[in-house]
C-alpha cells in the first residue's frame, strides 16, 4: 500500500480578493449561508463614530475640570477609614464627620441667631461633615471657661452620645482653655468656627501663593493652641545625655512643647519670606497695569453670592463654579473691552463671610490689596439670602479692614431669579447706586455692563492731533487707553479728538492741532 500525496489546489491572488469584497457590505447584503450567527451584531466601534462627529467646541472649561476634580474627592458617608475586612484595602474611603452645632447668641434677633447657626451648617458641610443636631442658648456673654456654661456642657455631652457624634464645632472663637476644659467633659474633638474656616481654605486653595497664605493662617492659629499630655510635657535633655534625642533644642531644660512652638515659628517666618516673594511678583504686575493707564475692576462679595459666575458671564474666564461656601481662593483677573473699545482687567478675589478670622485677612492681604487699588468696585450680594443686608454690612467690615471703603461702589444684586422681588425693592431703596442681575440667566448684565463702562475713569487731558498714516501705532494706543470724540481720516492724515492720559498726552502733543470751532 502507497501513501497518496495530498495535493493542494493552486493559490490565486485574484480569488483571494474577490472573497474579502463582500467584508464591507452591509449585513444581509451578502450570502452569508446563516440567517441568524450574525443577528444582533453591533461593532465596537460605533460609539467612537459617534463621538468623532461630536462638535470639538464642547470642550469643558478649565473651572468646569477643576468641579470635577473636586467632586472626586468627595466624602462618603457610613465608610470608615479603619478596615473590616482586608479586601477593603483597595476601597476604603474617608469617614464623613459627625458634628453637633453649639452657639452662644449674645445680640440681635432670633432670626440673626437661626441664620448664623444655618450659614455654620453650610460651613460644616462645605468642610465634609454630616450635621446631626444644632444647639444654641441665648446668654449675655459666652462662658469664660466652656463657652457655654456647666449645665448646657452636660446637655452636649448627653446629645454627643445619643447621636454617635465626634466633633462639636462652636459659632464663635474659642480660648485655648475653653477649647481644652470642652474637650475634658465631652470626650471628643472640638473645633471652633475659625478652625472650621482655616480648613475649608485648606481643602479649596490651588495656587501656590494661597496655599502659602492658607498655611500661615493655619500655624498662627495652631502657635496658641499648643498643647500636650505627660511625656509631651516632660523636660529634656540637651547633646549626649538624651542619646542624641536633644539635637536641635536650644539645650537642657526645654520641653517638647517649646519645641513645636520655635519650630512653627520658624515655618511662620519662611512662609513670609515666601509670600514676600511673590508680592513682589504681583506688585510688579499690578504697576505695570498702572503704568498703562489701564483701569481695574474688583469683584467682591460674601461667600457663594455668585461673584464668579458674574465673572464669567462678564468676561467668559471659565473659573470654577459650585453652589457651597469658599469654593474658589485664588484670584482671576481678566482682560477686558468697553464698548468704545477701551481696555480694562476685572478680578475676582476671595469671598467674605461673618467674623472672617483675622489671621486670613492678615495672610491674604497682598491679594484683598487689588480691590483697596481697584479704580471700581463690583460689591456682590445675594439677592436669595435670607439676610442680605447683613451680608453687605459684613463684606464693609472686612473693606475697612483691608482700607477700601474709599473705592467707588457699584451693588450688584445677584440672583434675582430666585430672589424675592419685594427683597429686591427693599434692597434697592437701601442702596440707590445699585443694579439687579443673574449671572445664571444673564437677566441684567447688559445694563450691568453699561453701568461698569460708564463709571470707568475716564482720561484727564482733551487733545486734537492730526497723525500721519506712519503713526498707526499711536492711533492704535488711543483707542486702547483713551477715549475718542471724534475720528477722520483726511488726505494728510487722521484727525483724531478725544482725551488721553498724561503720558498718552505727551506722545500726541508733537501732532497737536488748533482746534476746530
Amino acid at each position: 500500500m502507497t501513501n497518496a500525496r495530498e495535493t493542494t489546489p493552486d493559490f490565486s491572488l485574484t480569488d483571494e480578493l474577490e472573497q474579502t469584497e463582500t467584508w464591507d457590505e452591509p449585513q444581509g447584503a451578502a450570502d452569508t449561508g446563516s440567517d441568524t450567527d450574525d443577528e444582533g451584531f453591533e461593532s465596537g466601534y460605533a460609539d467612537a463614530e459617534v463621538a468623532w462627529d461630536e462638535d470639538p467646541e464642547d470642550e469643558p472649561t478649565v473651572g468646569a475640570m477643576e468641579l470635577a476634580e473636586r467632586h472626586q474627592l468627595r466624602r462618603v458617608a457610613s465608610l470608615r477609614t479603619e478596615l473590616e475586612d482586608i479586601t477593603e484595602v483597595e476601597y476604603r474611603q474617608l469617614r464623613l464627620e459627625r458634628v453637633v452645632l453649639v452657639g452662644v447668641w449674645t445680640e440681635g434677633t432670633t432670626q440673626d441667631a437661626e441664620n448664623s447657626m444655618a450659614e455654620l451648617a453650610l460651613l460644616a458641610e462645605t468642610a465634609g461633615s454630616e450635621v446631626l443636631e444644632a444647639i444654641y442658648q441665648r446668654r449675655q456673654s459666652p462662658d469664660p471657661a466652656t463657652y457655654v456654661g456647666r449645665g448646657k456642657v452636660e446637655a452636649i455631652g448627653e446629645i454627643v452620645r445619643a447621636t454617635g457624634a465626634d466633633t462639636v464645632i462652636c459659632d464663635g472663637d474659642l480660648a485655648p482653655s475653653q477649647l481644652r476644659n470642652l474637650e475634658d467633659k465631652l470626650k471628643v474633638k472640638v473645633v471652633d468656627r475659625t478652625a472650621l474656616i482655616l480648613d475649608i481654605f485648606a481643602q479649596h486653595a490651588k495656587s501656590k501663593e494661597g496655599q502659602a497664605q492658607v498655611e500661615l493662617a493655619q500655624l498662627q492659629y495652631m502657635k496658641q493652641r499648643l498643647r500636650g499630655w505627660g511625656g509631651n510635657l516632660s523636660r529634656q535633655a540637651g547633646g549626649r545625655a538624651a542619646g542624641g534625642e536633644g539635637i536641635g533644642g536650644r539645650g537642657p531644660g526645654e520641653t517638647k512643647i517649646e519645641t513645636d512652638r520655635r519650630r512653627i515659628n520658624d515655618r511662620i517666618a519662611k512662609l513670609r519670606r515666601e509670600l514676600k516673594q511673590m508680592k513682589v511678583t504681583r506688585d510688579s504686575k499690578r504697576s505695570q497695569r498702572q503704568a498703562n493707564q489701564i483701569p481695574s475692576v474688583a469683584i467682591a462679595g460674601y461667600t457663594n453670592a455668585g461673584k464668579s459666575s458674574l465673572l464669567n458671564r462678564l468676561t467668559s474666564a471659565g473659573v470654577l463654579v459650585e453652589d457651597s461656601l469658599f469654593a474658589t481662593l485664588d484670584p482671576t483677573t481678566r482682560r477686558t473691552t468697553t464698548a468704545d473699545g477701551r481696555v480694562y482687567t476685572m478680578s475676582d478675589t476671595v469671598g467674605f463671610v461673618r467674623h472672617l478670622p483675622h489671621q486670613l485677612v492678615e495672610a491674604f492681604r497682598s491679594t484683598l490689596e487689588e480691590v483697596a487699588d481697584a479704580d471700581l468696585l463690583l460689591h456682590v450680594v445675594d439677592g436669595s439670602h435670607p439676610d442680605p443686608e447683613g451680608q453687605i454690612s459684613a463684606v464693609r467690615e472686612v473693606l475697612a479692614d483691608i482700607d477700601a471703603l474709599d473705592v467707588p461702589e457699584l451693588i450688584v444684586i445677584n440672583k434675582a431669579d430666585a430672589a424675592d422681588p419685594m427683597v429686591i425693592a427693599r434692597l434697592q431703596a437701601r442702596e440707590p447706586h445699585s443694579v439687579v442681575v443673574s449671572a445664571r440667566t444673564g437677566q441684567g448684565i447688559a445694563e450691568a455692563l453699561a453701568r461698569v463702562e460708564s463709571e470707568l475713569p475716564r482720561p484727564a487731558v482733551e487733545f486734537e492731533v492730526l497723525l500721519p498714516y506712519s503713526r498707526g501705532d499711536l492711533v492704535d494706543r488711543i483707542h486702547r487707553v483713551g477715549a475718542i470724540e471724534s475720528l477722520e481720516h483726511t488726505a494728510d492724515g487722521t484727525l483724531v479728538k478725544g482725551r488721553a492720559s498724561e503720558s498718552l498726552a505727551g506722545d500726541l502733543a508733537a501732532y497737536a492741532v488748533a482746534p476746530s470751532s
